[in-house]
């Protein structure tokens, strides 16, 4: 019988990736996800004639979450549903505080429960490299204090640290991940890269923020999976992971290498330029992460260099035209996180 997984927030990006992942490696997955504006069917198309793949529609704040765990008996949950976007966290918070730290309370509560009768269950819990704050120097470890800037990375640190005290006073069996700025194929276009491809593709200016100095860390989504599955076959419970790929780029650069990527590929439009917008309100200047432990300790790297990264997603957007049709173009073209300055 093939191990049973349950991916929470599977229609989406990260979650989406991870099904395919897990699938190829023979597990049994149950993906649910409540369905958001993010979510997106297009995501598992690939997956629906697959015999081990099911679908459940269900909010992780659900009490009905219990029924589904407990029917499925999962050897593993990674909770992957979440509201991830800064700029629409500082122009509603609401949803953040409802799914990032309500909806993680929930599932810890019912694995509290769950994990008392299944005890070689665990719960990977992914979150962000947004809790630490501001980097401005050298990586930050596992045991770096929090510094959260925005109401997204503020709810997330909530959540790590519901999971921490849960994992401290309930013995239950969870680790906590820690990711840097995850990009490739399926991901929706209010992020950085997405949205930097869809305005090639349509002949559009190309958006940065401020004067486009802000640095990050990047990693291609399927190495972050592979982390993932490493992370829970192996990993060490209670403990903290960094996911990172030692690889810092300014949103400049990583708009000048698209553009030259897109031009080897198709014809760009006069109207595709590198345009300076006003900034986010509270905009962190650099994340950085010191992904060591988990390199050391679960002979984990990361196998794709940010070039290839990039030009496979360019492409896989190029070849996947419909993706950008499935989504609602105000969600995609629709500028927020500027109300804190009104």
């Amino acid at each position: 019988m093939k191990k049973k997984i349950i991916v929470t927030g599977g229609l989406g990006f990260i979650g989406s990736n991870l099904i395919g992942l897990l699938l190829k490696k023979g597990y049994s997955v149950t993906n649910i996800d409540k369905v958001t504006y993010s979510s997106n069917f297009y995501n598992v198309k690939e997956f629906k004639k697959n015999k081990n793949y099911r679908y459940i529609k269900c909010d992780i704040a659900n009490k009905k979450l219990s029924k589904i765990i407990f029917k499925f008996k999962p050897v593993g949950i990674f909770n992957l549903a979440a509201e991830t976007h800064v700029d629409r966290s500082i122009d509603s918070p609401n949803s953040f505080i409802h799914s990032n730290i309500i909806g993680v309370f929930n599932i810890l509560e019912i694995f509290r429960n769950f994990s008392k009768k299944n005890k070689r269950s665990k719960l990977i819990h992914i979150s962000t490299d947004e809790v630490y704050g501001d980097i401005l120097n050298g990586r930050t470890k596992e045991t770096y204090p929090y510094n959260p800037s925005s109401p997204y990375a503020a709810s997330k640190a909530s959540s790590d640290h519901l999971v921490s005290s849960y994992v401290r006073t309930y013995k239950i069996p969870a680790i906590v991940t820690n990711c840097s700025n995850n990009y490739g194929p399926k991901q929706h276009p209010e992020k950085l890269i997405p949205k930097l491809i869809y305005n090639i593709l349509s002949n559009k200016k190309l958006p940065i923020y401020g004067k486009g100095q802000n640095s990050r860390e990047w990693i291609y989504v399927k190495d972050h999976c592979e982390a993932l599955i490493k992370i829970f076959e192996k990993g060490k419970l209670g403990n903290f992971y960094n996911i990172g790929s030692n690889k810092n780029l300014i949103n400049l650069e990583i708009s000048k290498k698209l553009l030259k990527i897109a031009k080897k590929k198709i014809k760009v439009g006069k109207n595709v330029k590198i345009e300076f917008v006003k900034d986010r309100p509270g905009h962190d200047t650099r994340y950085a992460l010191n992904s060591n432990k988990l390199i050391k300790q679960l002979k984990w790297k990361p196998k794709t260099n940010f070039e290839t990264g990039l030009k496979q997603t360019f492409e896989w957007y190029l070849h996947n035209l419909n993706y950008f049709k499935s989504l609602n173009k105000k969600d995609i073209l629709n500028r927020l996180g500027l109300k804190s300055n009104s």
